[in-house]
């Protein structure tokens, strides 16, 4: 039986059917059926699914495989086929009453999950043995049942009598049978939900049963009337009953009063579920309660129409039609239904409710298959009544409930043929009532803010109102105005493309006869709104250009407080998208609006400051106007020499009279509408490249072209000229300035004629040399800038071709500046104005970012690739670091410099390497100022010492020579530091204390590497020695920092530059000089501390006599004259060191120049010191006796001259003393003892 159900699914409109012989189930209403899959609206066993409606409409065998036997079994008893309904009719319709009890018993009893399998199945066998018999009804009546003609000789067997009265016992059985089981409304409620078992089966309660039998019956009773009908072709009276107007029944009055209850019924049950729905939620909200209530409907549907195309009744529409205008009836109006019909609360709204959903099923085929493509019968007679009562003022029907009315007349439209009715209708109420806002207090409207924010969502509301498929949230999210304007695209849509232009006409002529000067001047803001929404779902859906027209036309009659009035501007802005859109020619809204533009600009230039309500409103008239054209450019196919017009002399009125914020705006504005060009540059040369272009379109590509140049000159002409002007403003946003410089810099190479004259010939350099080369400009500028070339290969080749041989090093000069000045927020303002005042300020990281992108960039130049590959350095440094970049590019130049041979490639190197720096010292100065910036100073003076250091060489050059000169006295040696008064500022004393001994180091090679002897460049070094050797000296000697001394650091670090043997010269030349050179007994201040140094040089570095022969000098007068005993302890220790250096150097002889000095010393203070003299030479003697013994002579003379002098005869005290350093002589000091003991003179 199940292969049966399936193979019914394809039957075909064939006479007759290829089944199987075995027994098929006869089909009923099901709706336990399995649809997970969501494929299948109905059951296998359906009417609709089986192809029993089919079947019946065709006039085939309802069941050709079923009751073939000569015996069939209903209700338990075996009767004859042939004969059965003939001479038992009543006794089976008695049966089947019976059976009809039985279930109805079942109800009673208490259905839980003990007992459902049982309830169950008896019902289940109760159901099918009824609907059995009823289908057994029908293939009699198609297969057995004899038509007796009028000719035909009177009945003489008792059968043939019985058989010819059975059709008036049928009439009357099936009446009796349809009163017997009463209406569908009147049954109890049931709960259609299912037990399932433990095998997945679905068990459903008695009361499921029963009612799917009464849908059963009374479908299958109409069946059987129009199967009687059919049959006969002529009325079957029944005898025994009347109806109400005393007329005798028949199978056609019967068939009619049957249909006429069950859609009662149908009514009614939907009236129920109407209570509980929403107006919201009305159309997601279905009115059957399951699929067998929705397939009778269809069932009914396909029915009616069949029999009304065979004039056999009225068509479906007109039998609800008649039912549902009795709910408007008052009660004691309505004429009297067989069947009650519930009064409901809301008679408008459910009819609305239920002809949309009925409408919906005539979608589906005899099969119960949807088709979308089928042609649906319309009821528009009866929803242009509905549609009278929705917005009939005096009915009082409000806004959600209107919402629900216009969102089912629109899903109507979708499934009808259009209809300009329902239009004229709905706009006679919404002319009416255009400045409502169709609102609802308690539900925010999303529409009017949507629309309301901006041109393009005024257009996306109408694009949207225009889709064929609307949101099933239209209620929540639209007003009904909007539902109104979907449903008056739908049909213009629908009626042009059935009818042509003509409905197009109709509507428009009732559309623009409402509108004159009165009715315009009394819109307000929310009608304007609603006037444009209009307007341009008008232009969308026919002829946009006339109803653009009409409109400009009509806002020339507003009131006057509407001329600056955003929503206008908007709306112009809207149809201006439209045209561009449809990639029509813009010329006639665009010279009106812009004039609109340049005069709101000229007002806002005068308007000031203070006066900010007027600045705000043109403001925000100015900046929709500027989105508007922004979106033009971006959504234009090609662009019209109309689009000129929209960049006028406006823009350079507003630029000047822009703040920050607004003139962000504006830039980002102009960066738009030059990317946008640009690419239709590029999209212009590829089809002019193209190969075989025939000469029309050659010259259609060539007239775009001259278009584009027209606005390229626009922008030059009203746009560069305040970008020219502000490059050294502190008031215009920088990253904006330079994204829109860059943009021009692209521009002027795809498109350099359309450049102004003050910029050719070669505009791509011009630009460069004012925003990426001119040292004037903010580094965050020319940082942002740069990238943006640097990043475009057609910008760089250009520049590789245009003859600029200088634009690698002028791009390298300007990332030096950038990475020197990274710590200024202002350059161009007096030096004592500069901010940046906390020493522990970091750089934006936006700034910084920006100087990683440019050093990335920057280090893929081929100038800079071929100097790191000449100094063979691999540079694998941090982006996020430019300061090590910038470290590694000035060793890579200094190495590079070092390894060429010819004089004419250093020539050439020295001279690109002091293009590379430019005026560096410039970049630098404002570090210097006043306001003192400590990262600023620590970054100065570490780069400019890595420069010193590194370049060495080429500062060695006469070249380069003058600009060391200057960073010499600019950094080391400036006025404050020669004013010995002013103490210099702590953060300046730190970074030079920190990158000094860079400086003393280069400084030191450049002399050594100097072409010819330079004195003037010594006389510096020892300057800068004598600075800062006693600045960065400890206040105590004991302090651990004097190994950090940067003097001495320059001498330690020495490994990893060549000799610095004259840099130890200078110090110790200078240490002599500023320290021991002392008139008189007077001494310098921290005298322990220069020693202390003294000693910690000499520890470091390698003596030499002729230094010891400058210092000892010193040393020993400390000795002599100082009586401070740390003084005495460091003056002793650089003593005993200078003489091991000396006997470790003179290889165990005494030094001549050692002996020399003690001997001046003797000389010096041997009449006046003796006794301290004697001291430090028994610390000599110590060490190096041979020393001592050489000044024998001079020490018994100075002896002999003292006692002399004094003329006091010999000096005992002396003498001891004398001795006493005699003895630690060994026998050279016994004998010198001994011939002084024996000299009597």
């Amino acid at each position: 039986m199940e292969n049966c159900s399936a193979a019914s699914t394809f039957l075909t409109d064939s006479l007759e059917l290829e089944l199987g012989t075995e027994w098929c189930k006869p089909p009923c209403f099901s709706c336990g059926f399995d649809n997970r899959t969501g494929g299948n609206h109905f059951s296998g066993e359906s009417y609709l699914s089986s192809g029993a409606l089919k079947r019946l409409i065709l006039n085939l065998d309802p069941l050709p495989t079923n009751f073939e036997e000569d015996t069939v079994e209903i209700f338990g008893i075996q009767w004859v086929t042939e004969t059965a309904l003939v001479n038992s009719s009543r006794v089976l319709f008695h049966l089947f009453r019976q059976q009809l009890y039985n279930l109805e018993t079942l109800l009673q009893t208490n259905c839980d999950f003990g007992k459902i399998s049982t309830l169950h199945c008896k019902a289940d066998s109760i159901r099918q043995q009824c609907v059995t018999f009823l289908h057994y009804v029908k293939v009699f009546i198609f297969r057995y049942l004899k038509v007796q003609s009028a000719e035909s000789p009177v009945p003489v067997h008792p059968y043939e009598t019985l058989e010819a009265q059975l059709p008036s016992v049928l009439v009357n059985e099936l009446h009796g049978l349809l009163l017997y089981i009463g209406h569908l409304s009147e049954l109890p409620s049931i709960n259609l939900g299912a037990f399932v078992n433990q095998n997945q089966i679905k068990l459903f309660p008695p009361s499921w049963h029963l009612l799917h039998l009464h849908l059963d019956i009374h479908w299958l009773v109409l069946e059987i009337l129009h199967m009687l009908g059919e049959k006969f072709k002529q009325v079957v009276y029944g005898h025994q009953f009347m109806n109400l107007a005393g007329d005798n029944l028949t199978n056609v009055s019967l068939f009619e009063e049957q249909c006429e209850n069950l859609l009662c019924d149908l009514i009614s049950l939907s009236l129920n579920r109407y209570d509980k729905v929403r107006p919201s939620e009305a159309l997601a909200s279905h009115h059957c309660s399951c699929s067998c209530i929705k397939e009778l409907w269809i069932l009914l549907i396909h029915l009616l129409e069949h029999r009304n195309k065979w004039s056999l009744s009225e068509p479906f529409w007109n039998w609800l039609n008649k039912l549902l205008k009795t709910l408007f009836e008052k009660s004691s109006d309505r004429r009297r239904l067989s069947v009650p019909v519930i009064q409901p609360r809301d008679p408008l709204g459910f009819s609305w409710w239920i002809i949309t959903h009925v409408a919906s099923f005539y979608q589906f085929d005899r099969h119960g298959t949807p088709d979308e493509m089928r042609q649906m019968e319309s009821n528009w007679s009866f929803v242009e009544e509905l549609l009278k009562k929705s917005i009939n003022v005096q009915g009082g029907v409000l806004e959600e409930q209107l919402r629900m009315h216009l969102h089912c007349c629109l899903t109507l439209c979708d499934f009808w043929e259009p209809n300009i009715a329902i239009v004229t209708i709905l706009w006679e109420y919404y002319s009416k009532n255009l400045n409502s806002s169709f609102s609802i207090s308690w539900l925010p409207l999303k529409g009017l803010t949507y629309v309301i924010k901006s041109p393009l969502s005024m257009l996306e509301m109408v694009k949207t109102c225009c889709y064929d498929k609307q949101d099933n949230d239209l209620y929540k999210s639209s007003s009904s105005y909007t539902i109104f304007l979907c449903i008056l695209a739908k049909v213009v849509k629908k009626a042009m493309k059935n009818n042509g232009p003509h409905p197009w006409k109709q509507i428009k002529g009732r559309i623009y006869s409402k509108f004159h000067q009165k009715r315009m001047e009394e819109l307000t803001e929310v009608g304007l709104q609603n006037f444009f929404s209009l307007f341009l779902l008008l232009a969308a859906v026919a002829e946009v250009e006339d109803v653009a027209s009409h409109v400009l036309g009509l806002l020339n009659f507003l009131k006057p407080s509407f001329v600056t009035s955003s929503l206008i501007w908007k709306g112009q802005v809207a149809f201006l998208l439209m045209y561009t859109q449809k990639n029509l020619d813009i010329g006639v809204l665009a010279e009106k609006f812009s004039g609109a533009f340049r005069e709101k600009a000229k007002e806002f230039l005068v308007s000031k400051n203070d006066e900010m309500g007027q600045r705000q409103t043109l403001w925000t008239l100015l900046s929709i106007y500027i989105d508007g054209v922004q979106e033009i450019f971006e959504t234009s196919h090609c662009l019209h020499s109309s689009h000129e017009k929209l960049l006028n002399d406006g823009f350079s009125m507003l630029l000047r009279a822009c703040q920050e914020s607004e003139l962000r705006i504006v830039l980002s504005f102009l960066q738009a509408v030059l990317a946008r060009i640009r690419n239709m540059h590029q999209q212009l040369c590829q089809e002019l490249q193209k190969e075989n272009v025939d000469l029309i379109v050659q010259s259609s590509l060539s007239a775009k072209e001259r278009h584009l140049a027209a606005v390229a000159s626009a922008l030059w002409r009203h746009f560069f000229s305040f970008l020219k002007s502000q490059r050294m403003s502190q008031t215009v946003p920088l990253s904006e300035l330079a994204d829109a410089a860059a943009d021009f810099t692209l521009l002027a190479v795809d498109m350099p004629s359309t450049a102004p004259s003050d910029l050719q010939p070669q505009p791509v350099i011009s630009v460069m040399q004012l925003f990426g080369w001119d040292d004037i400009i903010w580094p965050k500028v020319v940082a942002r800038y740069l990238s943006h070339c640097l990043q475009n290969s057609m910008l760089c080749e250009a520049l590789s071709h245009s003859g600029c041989v200088s634009f690698q090093a002028l791009t390298v000069r300007s990332w030096i500046r950038c990475v020197l000045q990274m710590y200024i927020n202002n350059l161009y303002v007096p030096d004592d104005l500069f901010l940046d005042t906390n020493p522990g300020q970091i750089v934006e990281k936006e700034y910084l970012e920006q100087l990683a992108e440019l050093t990335r960039l920057l280090y893929k130049l081929s100038e800079v690739r071929n100097i790191f590959s000449k100094a063979q350095i691999e540079y694998f440094f941090s982006p996020e670091d430019p300061t090590k970049a910038l470290v590694l590019f000035f060793e890579a130049v200094g190495i590079t410099y070092g390894n060429l041979q010819t004089l004419s490639d250093k020539s050439a190197m020295v001279t690109k390497s002091l293009e590379y720096l430019g005026e560096i010292l410039k970049y630098i100065k404002p570090y210097l100022g006043k306001k003192i910036s400590s990262a600023g100073l620590q970054l100065t003076y570490r780069m400019m010492g890595i420069l010193v250091k590194s370049w060495a060489q080429i500062f060695a050059t006469s070249k380069a020579q003058k600009l060391l000169f200057r960073i010499i006295d600019c950094l080391l040696l400036p006025h404050t530091v020669l004013q010995q008064e002013k103490e210099l500022p702590a953060p300046m004393l730190t970074a030079i204390q920190k990158s000094l001994p860079l400086y003393l180091q280069g400084i030191c090679i450049v002399c050594c590497q100097s072409q010819n002897p330079n004195a003037y460049l010594n006389q510096l070094l020892g300057s800068v020695i004598e600075q800062y050797i006693g600045r960065f000296l400890p206040a105590s000697p004991h302090v651990l920092g004097l190994g950090q001394h940067p003097v001495l650091l320059a001498l330690r670090n020495s490994t990893t530059v060549p000799p610095m043997s004259p840099l130890k010269k200078c110090i110790i030349q200078v240490i002599r000089k500023s320290y021991f050179e002392c008139k008189g007994s007077l001494l310098p201040p921290r005298l322990a501390s220069i020693l202390a140094f003294i000693l910690q040089l000499f520890k470091e570095t390698n003596i030499d006599i002729s230094e010891v022969e400058l210092l000892l000098p010193g040393v020993l007068k400390c000795l002599v004259l100082v009586s401070e005993p740390q003084v005495k302890r460091l003056a002793t220790e650089n003593l005993q060191y200078m003489v091991k250096a000396c006997q470790a150097g003179s290889e165990g002889e005494p030094a001549t120049q050692l002996t020399s000095v003690f001997r001046h010393f003797i000389q010096d203070y041997g009449m006046r010191y003796d006794y301290q003299i004697y001291s430090i030479l028994e610390t000599v003697a110590a060490l190096d006796q041979q020393v001592v013994i050489h000044l024998l002579s001079t020490l018994t003379q100075s002896l002999k001259d003292s006692e002399r002098k004094w003329g006091l005869g010999r000096n005992i005290a002396q003498r001891e003393a004398y001795s006493k350093l005699l003895s630690h002589l060994g026998q050279v000091g016994q004998d010198e003892m001994q011939r002084l003991e024996s000299d009597n003179t």
